[in-house]
């Protein structure tokens, strides 16, 4: 949820202080723009934090249901609704029962979606949930994701039924970037491979508990990329970006295009210090882009059976500043490390 929300939540509230308490939730809250769920910021902060709790009690209770031992369904639903991913056995979840691997593929799920799609819910507002276009678009990758991988890994496991267990999981924990495993896909077809590059890349929406570059970005961007081709044919023609019906602040669109150069340059950069370690392309490239996505596992020498443990020092240091620049959606990081910002103090 983020120390941010934690203190909003719980502090006392200022109303002159308003302004800069949603300049400090924009240095933590993921996604493009940032938002308030009710008109005080305090409230918004409990809402989340009431949401965040009911999923992590009712998926506790559905572990429990499938007898698995209490402290081990804490640990996995504070994992799955946190998106955190580390389980309490060696090899994930892979030796536990369908039952709980299905639970947990659901509420990983679930928690990758904006918070704020909880709350309309609550408030019956089934209609304005759906017309989200960036849960929509969570969800078509997803299903389709599972249906790709499902077609792709047939006979790798003895029925459907399996197949498709380990597929639907293996995209909800790599598209949250949760990191829970259920199988080593990194004896899957490079086509499925692909597929799960792809995942970790795009994350969760914003606004969820997951991490990535957000639907709601790629969105954003989709859309920009729309608008310029459009004004390249016409150019006399006024062209706006619309998301969900609403018009797009071009601050909000300069911000999603100022993230992606951001993501591409330190994932480049990281990449290539890594290399220096002399691991495949493979390794560093999924290496980078699960540390920065905050994802766990990646690829062949980094894959859900293996760790970094045989990174160097420097590459080990790489990856740190890289985990703390995904979580803290870039900027605030390149902050602190300007040069300016301590000239200024």
């Amino acid at each position: 949820m983020g120390v941010l929300v934690f203190l909003l939540a719980f502090s006392p509230s200022n109303g002159q202080s308003s302004g800069f308490i949603m300049h400090l939730l924009r240095a933590e809250s993921p996604g493009p723009n940032v938002g308030k769920i009710v008109p005080r910021m305090r409230k918004t902060a409990r809402i989340l934090y009431l949401i965040y709790i009911g999923l992590t009690v009712v998926d506790i209770i559905f572990l429990v249901a499938g007898r698995m031992p209490v402290l081990e369904a804490v640990c996995t639903a504070f994992g799955s609704v946190g998106t955190g991913g580390f389980g309490v056995k060696n090899d994930s979840m892979a030796s536990y029962s369908p039952y709980i691997q299905n639970v947990t593929t659901v509420f990983m799920f679930l928690c990758g979606i904006n918070f704020s799609c909880f709350y309309l819910i609550l408030l019956g507002q089934i209609r304005s949930v759906w017309k989200d276009e960036e849960l929509r678009l969570y969800v078509g990758i997803a299903v389709v994701s599972v249906i790709l991988i499902v077609i792709n890994v047939r006979g790798y496991y003895d029925t459907l039924g399996e197949t498709v267990r380990h597929a639907a999981f293996q995209v909800s924990s790599i598209m949250t970037t949760t990191g829970y495993g259920t199988t080593d896909f990194d004896l899957w077809p490079a086509f499925s491979k692909g597929i799960i590059i792809m995942l970790m890349v795009i994350g969760a929406c914003a606004g969820s508990t997951g991490g990535g570059l957000k639907c709601a970005r790629l969105l954003l961007l989709f859309k920009s990329l729309r608008r310029n081709i459009r004004q390249v044919i016409r150019p006399q023609r006024v062209q706006s970006v619309r998301n969900s019906g609403q018009v797009v602040p071009e601050k909000v669109l300069d911000n999603a295009n100022a993230y992606l150069a951001a993501y591409v340059v330190i994932i480049v950069l990281s990449f290539m210090v890594i290399s220096l370690d002399n691991f495949s392309i493979g390794t560093n490239v999924t290496a980078v882009l699960a540390c920065f996505n905050n994802i766990g596992p990646g690829l062949e020498a980094v894959g859900p059976t293996c760790n970094f443990s045989a990174y160097s020092t420097l590459s080990k240091l790489v990856l740190c500043f890289d985990m703390l620049a995904g979580r803290l959606e870039i900027f605030p990081i390149l902050v602190l490390f300007s040069r300016n910002t301590w000239r200024n103090r």
